[in-house]
């Protein structure tokens, strides 16, 4: 019983079901010999790692608006790589998408609700070439892959139902209410949050840019996910928490891809990074990107195959260059709020506090 009680506190639920919608649809690509779009289904995919914890009413709202954020990054990154546009309106549309998704899951309470997963979809899609008119068909994959993976997120409404007397012995108790916040856009936290993260990441793209490093997206995707959300606590502690788990993945990724696997061994590492990433990153965010980083790592291969050693050195040297301006950028926050105090915290929105804690 003891043990029953532990695995239910890993949460294997909402990792299975994340690990679900990120093979699956990969798994009918390659039977349809189009792993090329590896990516759209990938990120589409991602829909299902919202909403955990959440009774279904909620998980409604927050996965929904999940899934349509993922789709619209997707959207516009399909968009900016048919039209060719220029880095300037590329940067324009990157820092409109962070603002739109940091007030849209602040107001919906979505979580997590950092721009991260959005941020990586509309720059990978960015980066992908679309010159044959297939712009419709990348973006049905993700949509049918978000669709996978809204139902899977959904799933356990039935599910409950059908073992409803044995309910308390085999799923995770669904203690997270998480309200709507009608007034978010109120409260400075939120922009001071999109101010950092923007700030950030169009630095960081900007210095990948100079040095002529491969793709400069993995540099801002790396200082977005070491900003901590909206309300959390800005810690220097957390953020070299996250550089060093981002670094730790690469080393990973290495392992995994330097023996040149087959496909099936990569989407069998793909599921099985989804699920570790779920079951750690409530715990220690991290440790979760030791996962994380082969994960989107191991997509990306698939969707464009790189020579190792170049894409595991730019990765690492952007890693480096990102991670650093996202530390910066949380250092700048705390050096802020000291300055100009943030409005009294509440139970749902507690401080952004300047010292650590012991």
């Amino acid at each position: 019983m003891a043990r029953l009680r532990s695995l239910r506190a890993l949460d294997l639920e909402v990792a299975l079901r994340a690990a679900l919608a990120a093979v699956v649809p990969l798994m009918v690509l390659v039977a349809l010999d189009r792993i090329d779009l590896a990516a759209y289904a990938a990120f589409g995919g991602m829909t299902a790692i919202f909403g955990r914890s959440e009774p279904y009413r909620t998980r409604l709202r927050t996965v929904t608006a999940a899934g349509a954020v993922q789709l619209g990054s997707i959207g516009a990154g399909i968009l900016l790589s048919a039209a060719q546009a220029p880095l300037i309106v590329e940067a324009g549309v990157l820092a409109v998408v962070i603002a739109i998704v940091i007030l849209v899951y602040n107001t919906l309470g979505v979580t997590p609700s950092g721009p991260l997963f959005a941020v990586f979809a509309v720059l990978v899609c960015a980066a992908q070439p679309v010159g044959d008119g297939s712009g419709w068909l990348r973006w049905g994959v993700a949509a049918a892959a978000a669709a996978f993976a809204w139902l899977l997120a959904m799933s356990g409404w039935l599910l409950r139902r059908a073992a409803r007397t044995r309910e308390e012995a085999i799923f995770k108790a669904l203690p997270r209410r998480v309200p709507v916040r009608a007034r978010a856009y109120a409260d400075p936290r939120v922009w001071l949050n999109v101010v950092q993260n923007v700030l950030a990441a169009l630095a960081a793209g900007g210095v990948a840019i100079a040095l002529g490093i491969g793709h400069p997206y993995w540099a801002v995707v790396s200082a977005v996910a070491v900003i901590p959300p909206a309300r959390a606590a800005h810690t220097v502690q957390r953020a070299w928490h996250r550089v060093i788990g981002t670094a730790v993945g690469v080393g990973v990724t290495a392992l995994v891809l330097w023996p040149e696997p087959p496909i099936p061994v990569l989407i069998a590492v793909i599921a099985l990074c989804q699920f570790g990433a779920e079951i750690l990153v409530g715990r220690h965010y991290g440790a979760a990107l030791v996962f994380v980083t082969p994960l989107a790592l191991t997509v990306a291969h698939l969707a464009a195959p790189t020579p190792l050693p170049v894409l595991l050195g730019d990765r690492l040297v952007e890693t480096v260059v990102g991670a650093v301006l996202g530390v910066a950028a949380v250092l700048l926050a705390r050096r802020f709020v000291e300055h100009v105090p943030m409005p009294p915290p509440t139970a749902a929105t507690p401080s952004i506090r300047p010292k650590e804690r012991p």
